[in-house]
Order: structure tokens, then sequence, then C-alpha cells
């Protein structure tokens, strides 16, 4: 049997590649999932659908209701659903074989969690100076930020190939 030239080169090509899920977009999707719901749970207080706040010890509602509680006209609580679930998409997003390697989703999970790591950053020294008062939640809250952006920088390795899939 002849084989011309075309056919073997195309029965030699290898099939495209189908990346595994990246495991850091796994771990950033339970973390953002995380936030979201204590993000929320301040938020459900914030808004007044709750009347009191679980804290235990602590000083939640002070923080909550610290003139801090609010940035540019809207509650803390709820740009943390808004970004927690952001965050969220992007990194279920990202877990499809065919958007495993894209680097415009890793670049925009590294952004939006160094963002909110550094949001984070900024409230707890609202709280530790200005308020002086501690909410557990809120360092709940910092905690998972904290880890969103630690289980992104993996995604720098992304952002150096030279492909943008």
């Amino acid at each position: 049997m002849n084989v011309s030239a075309p056919q073997a080169a195309a029965a030699a090509a290898p099939e495209p590649a189908m990346h595994a899920p990246p495991p850091n977009r796994m771990a950033i999707a339970v973390f953002a999932l995380i936030g979201v719901i204590i993000a929320a749970y301040m938020a459900l207080y914030k808004l007044g659908a709750i009347a009191a706040i679980a804290c235990g010890t602590g000083a939640c509602e002070s923080v909550q209701n610290s003139p801090w509680a609010v940035f540019l006209g809207i509650p803390v609580p709820l740009w943390g659903v808004g970004g927690y679930a952001t965050i969220l998409g992007l990194a279920l997003a990202g877990l499809s074989p065919g958007r495993a390697a894209d680097r415009r989703i890793g670049a925009a999970l590294l952004v939006l969690s160094g963002y909110a790591f550094a949001f984070s950053l900024y409230l707890s020294w609202v709280e530790a100076t200005l308020i002086q008062a501690w909410c557990r939640w809120c360092i709940a809250s910092a905690v998972v930020a904290t880890l969103l952006f630690v289980a992104s920088l993996p995604e720098l390795s992304r952002l150096r190939t030279r492909t943008l899939s």
C-alpha cells in the first residue's frame, strides 16, 4: 500500500494537546468558594438580613459597623462576594481541558488574587490600627485571600510560555 506524503504527514502529526486541569486552579476554586460563603455571611449582616453576626470572641459588629466597612459606597462584604465569585468563575473556566493552558485565565487569576491579598492586608491594617478591633470572619477572609494568592503563584510559569492558548 502506497501512502502519499501529505497523508503520511497527517498520520504522523500529533493530535492537539489536551491539558489536564491544573491542580492549583482546583485549589483556587475551593478557596474562592469558601471566600464567597464567608463574604456572603458578612454581607447578609451588613445588609440587615440577619440581626447579629456570630463571632464568639472578637468585635465583628464593631468592625462591620465602622466607617471603613464601606468602600466606594459599597459595603466591603459585597466587594468580597463579587471578587471571590469572579475568581471562582475564572478558576472553574480554567479547569476545562481546552483552557487549562490559557494564559489569559492565569493572568486574571494572578492579578485578582493579588488584589484580594493586598486589599485584605489593608483591611487587616485598618482593623489593627484604626478600628482597634478584630473580626474573626474578616481574619478568615484574609486567610482565604492569602491562600488564593499563594495558589495562584503557579500561574506565573504559564505566563512565561510563548504561546497564547
